[in-house]
């Protein structure tokens, strides 16, 4: 009842990361469906989904047990195996994909360089054919990548029972907020009568409070560009000097992670979404 991506990117700017995306008719799938930790790998388990293979799975890949290794030992121990899907992708970046014959039609998976694609209850082949195109032809990010997946089987047919939750988590080392965590991404759409593209729009959401040091773009702060800002600010209610000002409206847009020490430039995101405010 679901269609799910499982990748890594080995050439991120800020290091390496593994990740999951999944659909699915099904509530809240991406509580159900992806795990994934830094240097270690990700996987997939859906279908009738046996929770158990997240953390064990995990645990087996963190032990140096490879992609196949790890689908092969979870689904010998598991006497409903026939009834599961798992994708798996290990430190390393090799992938393994398992459908077991009791899966609902159409069922079944590929495998391609740093990936796995998989679904059950599908319109047909095509949904996961489309997902595998669109990763490889996909530029930008982990998570552009495997949205872009999602959003290509979506558009295939995906789950021949209709739409109702999607969602796309990354790891990294130190990727979360603030550096304390690994979760560089973790977004849900939980009810929803698109939920890949609303998950794509939370995406854009997510680049913009939450950028990678790669994407920062910072412009000169001249005096021109000052007084236009310094304007805008005071019009939304912010007083005095400029960084006073820029300061007080940047905490309340949770725009933080683009500011920066130095005082001659100002990041473009910022400029560009002061000007759209009112």
């Amino acid at each position: 009842m679901t269609f799910s991506i499982v990748a890594w990117d080995p050439e991120a700017p800020s290091g390496p990361e593994w990740g999951v995306a999944v659909a699915s008719k099904f509530l809240a799938v991406g509580a159900v469906v992806g795990w994934a930790e830094a240097h270690t790998g990700a996987l997939a388990t859906q279908a009738l989904a046996n929770l158990a293979y997240g953390p064990e799975g995990l645990r087996r890949l963190g032990a140096g047990e490879g992609a196949s290794e790890v689908v092969e030992a979870l689904t010998a121990a598991d006497e409903g195996s026939e009834h599961r899907q798992l994708g798996v992708v290990d430190a390393s970046g090799r992938s393994a994909t398992f459908t077991g014959s009791e899966c609902f039609a159409w069922a079944g998976g590929r495998t391609g360089d740093g990936y796995c694609c998989q679904g059950n209850i599908l319109t047909g082949p095509e949904v996961v054919d489309e997902m595998c195109r669109a990763f490889e032809a996909t530029d930008g990010s982990l998570a552009d990548r495997l949205i872009a997946a999602l959003a290509a089987g979506d558009a295939a047919g995906g789950d021949r029972r209709g739409r109702q939750s999607a969602s796309v988590l990354v790891v990294r080392e130190g990727g979360g907020y603030g550096g304390g965590i690994d979760t560089a991404v973790d977004l849900r759409v939980d009810d929803h009568p698109q939920p890949v593209d609303e998950l794509s729009r939370l995406w854009e959401l997510h680049r913009l409070y939450f950028p990678r040091a790669d994407e920062l773009e910072f412009v000169p702060l001249d005096e021109e560009l000052r007084t236009e800002l310094l304007e805008r600010l005071h019009a939304l209610g912010h007083e005095g000097d400029f960084h006073d000002a820029l300061y007080s409206w940047v905490g309340v847009e949770n725009l933080e992670e683009r500011l920066t020490d130095d005082k001659n430039v100002i990041e473009r995101k910022i400029v560009e979404f002061l000007r759209r405010s009112r």
